[in-house]
């Protein structure tokens, strides 16, 4: 099928510019917002009704004659997309802080779970002394921001009272506000949102990109918070119950897209928005998962930074076959590092003294590339 066959697509047909062979330094490839970070092809994807209908990988040097062959609904948008992978990612300002979060690198966020049942660390952290412990621990290997939680949302979980989940989380925001790190409130209810946030939270991260609680979007909307949507299907208790895509990297795109556009319409500027496809949220374990880490540069075009949760996860174990959580260190480093290799801005992390020194690493390798494309 050639590109000119795609004149009869409905109004409703959408394309994916999905960025292909990342490179770090020098001059030739699609530019991206990731400082040194470059993309040698693309792969453009067209979905009509739910269907692939045409898909071409096409070098970065004939991308623009190709765009400019399709349909016009089609071309508008991936020029959208294409601007939007290339735009600088401005600083995200936080609330109460003098310091913005910038993305001059990738940015650790440490888990700290102050839950009795969370898959990897449920009970470790429940008393507020061993939580703020817990944190200055992760703060002094390196953590850039602590996402404190309250309710597991791992399989099969049970909601928590949202008076009983403040109670777990702002005591340990109130102790860390002398420690120079943002902190970001890990919740899906509006009220535990607006409890963390006049504690000194300074970062929303709700499992269910604004939905779960009608209020939750009002709030956010409020705070001038900078907001983290991650994609879920289905709600903890049921969202490994039968997960189904059509294709789940697009179908993953397109509600990061109407979520995107239901926060702009309520107030909340695109600039304070991160994204998260939601790895081990209501996803096949292996095949979704991988197919969303292989595919991080589509969620590029967004125009938001990326943050990537797969710590400890299960289609690690059922990768490895690893069963005990605490024990997929080498896995979780090396699903960080291919996150960070694709343009992931934010990878949230039990392990920060390992993440940290590989991190280290890499950002030394792409920095000694970037300088060496420019001799």
């Amino acid at each position: 099928m050639t590109v000119f066959d795609l004149e009869n697509i409905s109004d409703g047909a959408r394309v994916y510019l999905v960025p292909v062979g990342s490179v770090w330094g020098g001059v030739e490839g699609m530019r991206t917002a990731v400082p040194g970070l470059r993309f040698l092809a693309a792969k453009i994807v067209v979905r009509d009704g739910g269907d692939l209908i045409w898909q071409r990988h096409v070098p970065a040097g004939e991308l623009e004659g190709v765009l400019e062959a399709l349909p016009e609904s089609l071309r508008a948008q991936a020029h959208v997309q294409k601007a939007a992978l290339e735009a600088p990612r401005p600083n995200i300002a936080l609330p109460g802080r003098d310091m913005p979060l910038a993305f001059t690198k990738p940015r650790i966020m440490g888990v700290l779970n102050v839950t009795p049942d969370s898959f990897s660390d449920g009970g470790q952290y429940l008393d507020a002394d061993a939580a703020v412990r817990r944190a200055r621990q992760m703060i002094a290997e390196g953590a850039d921001i602590i996402d404190i939680g309250g309710e597991s949302t791992r399989p099969g979980a049970k909601p928590v009272w949202e008076g009983e989940e403040a109670e777990r989380v702002v005591p340990v925001i109130e102790a860390l506000q002398s420690d120079g790190v943002p902190l970001s409130i890990d919740t899906r209810h509006s009220f535990v949102m607006e409890k963390a946030l006049t504690a000194g939270a300074h970062i929303i991260n709700d499992v269910s990109a604004l939905e779960y609680d009608g209020d939750s979007i009002g709030v956010a909307a409020g705070s001038n918070a900078p907001v983290v949507l991650m994609h879920s299907q289905g709600t903890p208790e049921t969202m490994q119950d039968n997960p189904s895509y059509g294709h789940v990297l697009y179908d993953v795109y397109d509600y990061l897209v109407s979520r995107i556009q239901a926060c702009e319409i309520a107030g909340i500027d695109r600039a304070r928005l991160i994204m998260d496809p939601g790895i081990g949220f209501g996803k096949r374990v292996v095949q979704d998962n991988l197919a969303l880490i292989s595919g991080l540069p589509l969620f590029l075009t967004l125009g938001c930074p990326i943050l990537l949760a797969a710590s400890r996860k299960r289609f690690i174990g059922a990768i490895t076959g690893e069963e005990e959580a605490s024990r997929r260190v080498p896995g979780s480093l090396t699903a960080a590092l291919r996150g960070v290799e694709l343009g992931a801005q934010i990878i949230r992390v039990h392990d920060v003294a390992e993440t940290s020194q590989a991190l280290k690493l890499v950002q030394a390798f792409h920095d000694a590339a970037i300088m060496d494309g420019q001799l």
